[in-house]
């Protein structure tokens, strides 16, 4: 019993040599790093899909006065309260936003046009760009007009009828889009900002960017050093925010 006892002795002592030499790797809580977080942000917010938007690309793009959207559905299948349910779910994930929907286009600085596939080159061309000889990009869309003052409307264009999975993804993509992380970009895996992505949902990493972005003292306009200065105070107080 004695040799038993000696024997477990040495096997635990072992085990906790063992557990204390090997180096133990730190992962934060959301399991994203800071160094992942800021480089999705950089990614996402400086940057365009599009080669057009020239200056706009070096400036952080968001909203500095209240969104109001209002929902145009064009398609044969009603999806307002789809997106309505998307929209008013943001505020009670995104610090620093006030966002609602409206019933009055008039009233609205975001329009998000829900089409079917035959109504959505026409929509692009004539009532967004007003470009009717452009070239129509993209399975879905949207544009933003900003300056360095901030965001001064969005519209963004959502295909009904092409499967549920692709009116999910341009649901959630355009319509975050369209508060500011305009660019893409096929390295951010666990992003819906990535056209190579199957990810539907507003993914964690995603909050992450958008509560960033909605931090007050990211201002519109600022470009990326600016910023930079800032970022790591800013993503410890969203960690915080989001824990």
């Amino acid at each position: 019993m004695d040799r038993i006892n000696n024997v477990i002795r040495h096997i635990f002592l072992i085990v906790v040599c063992i557990s204390i030499l090997t180096p133990v790797k730190i992962v934060q809580a959301s399991g994203y790093s800071d160094k992942d977080l800021i480089n999705g942000f950089n990614s996402t917010v400086f940057g365009a899909e599009y080669s057009s938007w020239g200056w706009h690309t070096r400036i952080v793009k968001k909203f500095a006065k209240p969104v109001r959207i209002y929902i145009d559905n064009r398609a044969k299948r009603d999806r307002r309260r789809a997106v309505a349910r998307f929209v008013r779910s943001l505020p009670n994930i995104i610090d620093g936003i006030d966002i609602a929907i409206v019933d009055d286009a008039s009233k609205a600085n975001y329009t998000v046009y829900v089409v079917d596939r035959a109504a959505y080159k026409n929509v692009v061309r004539n009532e967004i760009y007003q470009r009717r000889s452009m070239s129509v990009p993209g399975r879905c869309l949207v544009r933003v007009v900003s300056a360095p003052s901030g965001i001064r409307r969005s519209d963004a264009v959502i295909v009904s009828d092409e499967g549920e999975f692709l009116f999910q993804r341009c649901l959630v993509e355009e319509i975050l889009q369209g508060l500011g992380p305009v660019n893409d970009n096929p390295a951010l895996k666990n992003s819906v900002f990535n056209d190579t992505s199957r990810h539907i949902k507003f993914t964690r990493h995603d909050r992450y960017i958008l509560n960033m972005l909605y931090d007050k003292r990211v201002r519109s306009g600022m470009n990326q050093r600016e910023v930079g200065e800032i970022l790591p105070a800013v993503l410890r107080d969203t960690r915080r925010r989001m824990r």
